[in-house]
């Protein structure tokens, strides 16, 4: 029965002049996810509301997932479209509404009458009861709860009026691509596949880069990356992976450095390597999943060591959450059970058995001068070999 969706946003609402940035960049993205299910579709912009607007046959079920997959969107009412023909013909169309939505009439219901257009001849209050009487006079049987009602009726009185019961609930956040990009070191884990689902939904767009190393991690983990960039993908468009060859580097530091500082070590290469292909790509900072304390790499010592070899910012939307919160939301945007698979990256490959958890950063400088001979073109060799895997919004896992 519905042909038309209604599409809710807040906080672009308050952007002021510069609002419409933001809107025609939602109307983007609401493109991008259609384009994903079957059907044609129109998508306009009127009067501080978003539309879409089907042309052929489609699935309901698919264009709301779809559009719940859209940041910036809080929430999403599949809505009937009227001509404004006069009072008795909407109380007739709204009665109608209701036979057909709720066949079973065992049900409280308000009406939620919103007066958009100040000269329709009744005001929002006159309205609610107008209605509510006709609905009451036709379905005897249905009973009024102004306080906690089972359906609640909104109609609001546009260039068209706009008549829904159900608001699904949207993702939230801005427009993909309204705040920049960054680049996510993404790893095979809980945790970085969720920072670079947070980070995209505060408006910014995502590239990624992920550290392999052959033969001890196999090509199944570097599979398992590429489906969690597909996962992320939904929500952040497409995504340009760069698969980095880490082994020599991995080896040379492991030769040469005391086995406890190995993962600081290690990641202060990789921050080093991401920032150059986020600087390659216009980036304006690094994404990473790390949360304080959760393990020896990540206590607030680890962190400015870590930090201390970047130019650019490094964002980390976990950084004050705890391992159940992370694993909420990666079970929410379905990519626990990818992260879970038992296939190892690098990062737990090559871990110390007593890692140092307050790393002295004058104690790690010393001990990367003991790389000085072969890094700087190990570095270079790993960067010109990397591979870039584009990653398609909407593509198969």
């Amino acid at each position: 029965m519905y042909q038309s969706f209604l599409i809710k946003y807040a906080e672009i609402a308050i952007k002021g002049k510069n609002r419409y940035i933001f809107e025609d960049a939602l109307v983007r993205q609401i493109h991008r996810a259609l384009k994903q299910v079957d059907g044609s579709f129109q998508v306009r912009r009127l009067q501080g509301r978003i539309y879409v607007d089907a042309k052929s046959e489609f699935d309901e079920d698919e264009v709301i997932g779809a559009l719940s997959k859209v940041f910036g969107i809080v929430g999403i009412c599949p809505v009937v479209l009227l001509e404004d023909e006069g009072f008795d013909k909407l109380a007739q169309e709204v009665t109608a509404y209701m036979d057909r939505v709720y066949p079973d009439k065992n049900i409280t219901f308000k009406v939620h009458a919103r007066r958009a257009r100040k000269n329709y001849p009744m005001d929002s209050m006159e309205l609610n009861a107008a209605l509510g009487e006709k609905i009451l006079e036709a379905f005897p049987e249905i009973r009024v709860d102004v306080h906690n009602p089972d359906v609640l009726l909104c109609v609001e009185i546009r260039e068209e009026i706009n008549l829904y019961s159900e608001e699904i609930k949207g993702p939230g956040g801005m427009p993909v691509g309204t705040n920049g990009k960054a680049m996510l070191l993404l790893s095979g884990g809980i945790d970085s596949p969720v920072a670079g689902y947070m980070i995209a939904k505060r408006g910014v767009s995502v590239d990624a880069v992920y550290f392999h190393a052959p033969p001890y991690t196999s090509e199944r983990a570097r599979q398992k990356v590429v489906d969690l960039a597909k996962i992320i993908s939904r929500y952040t468009g497409d995504i340009h992976l760069h698969i980095v060859n880490f082994t020599d580097i991995q080896l040379y530091i492991y030769e040469q450095c005391p086995h406890e500082e190995l993962t600081i070590l290690m990641r202060r290469y990789m921050m080093r390597i991401a920032e150059h292909f986020a600087k390659e790509n216009n980036c304006l900072g690094l994404v990473t999943g790390e949360s304080i304390g959760q393990v020896a790499s990540q206590t607030m010592q680890s962190l400015a060591a870590t930090n201390a070899v970047c130019t650019m910012p490094v964002y980390r939307p976990l950084i004050g959450f705890d391992k159940n919160e992370i694993i909420g939301i990666s079970e929410k945007i379905d990519a626990y059970e990818t992260s879970i698979l038992p296939f190892e990256d690098c990062c737990t490959i090559f871990v110390a058995k007593h890692p140092v958890t307050k790393p002295n950063l004058k104690a790690m400088e010393r001990s990367e001068k003991r790389l000085s001979e072969k890094i700087d073109q190990l570095m270079e060799t790993a960067i010109k070999t990397a591979e870039i895997v584009c990653v398609k919004a909407g593509e198969d896992e």
